[in-house]
């Protein structure tokens, strides 16, 4: 997919009407010519300077200029509900709306850059993905983590990707419903975020939400995955650490799960370890311990260790959360917490960069034309799909 997008992007380059128009083109004569039926963010059609920045602001109209400055304000002081509304202005489809959720996320990055110079240049928050196959209790093992770190003093946001509704749109799962001790701690803010129909389960949102979250104090983000699968791997590029959760007695686990997954775990943890499940607990732990000293390491500083854990008696939790501890700091000492951070930016750039050069190139006018006929002549098997996405890169390519 990665050559697909840099050798569209080449095409997309030459067309006449494409880059240097949107680069160049006032913000309100971009909207009003309804150039893009898919806009492209502002972050990435005008430099990130503070004077393109401030030039975008000059375009926005009085309500919304008050409305930004309302939502960064209530942002940045902490409060819940102005986190809401902006997480739900970032995940709206609305392309007028999508340009100010950009100007925000522009002065929330502006805000963080000055938390972390205060702070030596470190990340002020922690990213920790969780993920794990359904039934491994990841929604219980979040709500007794949160708890204890709200009780130590700590802010603890919650996203948790939820599997959207294809009526609504809207999360089906709702994993607010089952913390229901969390939620109700005024220290936490739990966030359902609905996939909306994105491969993997991780919408181009999530990175924006957690980047809102530290804007408004919360030191600990906690990601939540619908579980195995592609989803594992977005949310590995937007978080500090991965933690995979596993349940006991479920069958041959090490090949039940991919891979690829558990290379990417920085810290595995074998959950419902209480009761009648302790002896099988033990024995995953062991099979994990012995399967991590033969797969290539993540990380050059930290060496993935198996633990086990019950969120029914709390017992191996707080053992847990040490181990991410201990896991930031190691990462943190070294340097290399700040550069995987800096390469997920660069990772997540080129996925959305993919993601709208694919949805201009979908309503452009002459592949728009072409595309029920060639699709129709796919299905009946008279040409091959490769030729089909040839024939409309040739169609998008010529007309512009």
């Amino acid at each position: 997919m990665r050559g697909f997008g840099v050798r569209f992007l080449r095409l997309f380059s030459r067309a006449s009407t494409a880059v240097p128009q949107i680069t160049t083109t006032p913000l309100t004569c971009c909207l009003h010519r309804r150039v893009w039926v898919c806009s492209l963010p502002f972050v990435y059609r005008r430099s990130v300077s503070s004077a393109a920045v401030s030039q975008h602001i000059q375009d926005l109209s009085g309500p919304e200029q008050r409305l930004l400055n309302k939502l960064y304000g209530g942002l940045i002081s902490g409060q819940r509900a102005s986190l809401a509304e902006s997480i739900t202005l970032v995940e709206t489809q609305h392309p007028r709306k999508k340009e100010l959720a950009q100007v925000l996320l522009q002065r929330v990055l502006a805000y963080q850059r000055e938390q972390e110079n205060q702070n030596g240049g470190k990340p002020v928050a922690f990213r920790v993905g969780l993920s794990g196959p359904p039934g491994a209790g990841k929604s219980s093992f979040i709500e007794v983590v949160g708890k204890m770190l709200t009780g130590r003093g700590h802010k603890v946001a919650v996203l948790a990707v939820d599997p959207s509704s294809c009526t609504t749109g809207g999360s089906l799962l709702g994993d607010k419903t089952r913390m229901t001790e969390l939620s109700r701690d005024m220290n936490a803010f739990i966030r359902p975020s609905p996939t909306s129909g994105t491969l993997g389960g991780v919408t181009r949102t999530t990175n924006e939400a957690i980047v809102l979250c530290e804007g408004a104090g919360y030191d600990i983000i906690l990601v939540e995955t619908v579980g195995v699968g592609q989803s594992e791997f977005a949310v590995a590029d937007m978080v500090d650490m991965f933690v995979l959760l596993i349940p006991p007695a479920g069958g041959d686990e090490l090949q039940g799960i991919k891979r690829g997954i558990i290379e990417r775990a920085d810290l595995v943890v074998v959950t419902k370890s209480d009761g009648d499940l302790v002896v099988p607990a033990r024995r995953i732990q062991s099979e994990y311990t012995s399967a991590l000293k033969l797969l290539r390491r993540n990380s050059k500083s930290w060496n993935p260790e198996v633990v086990r854990a019950s969120s029914h008696s709390s017992e191996g939790i707080p053992e847990a959360w040490a181990k991410m501890e201990s896991f930031r700091n190691t990462v943190l000492t070294s340097g290399e917490l700040q550069g995987r951070r800096r390469a997920q930016q660069k990772v997540w750039m080129w996925s959305l960069i993919q993601e709208n050069v694919l949805c201009h190139f979908q309503n452009h006018p002459s592949v728009r034309e072409a595309l029920p006929r060639l699709e129709e002549q796919v299905t009946r098997g008279v040409i091959s799909p490769g030729l089909a996405a040839d024939l409309l890169l040739k169609a998008f390519s010529a007309s512009s």
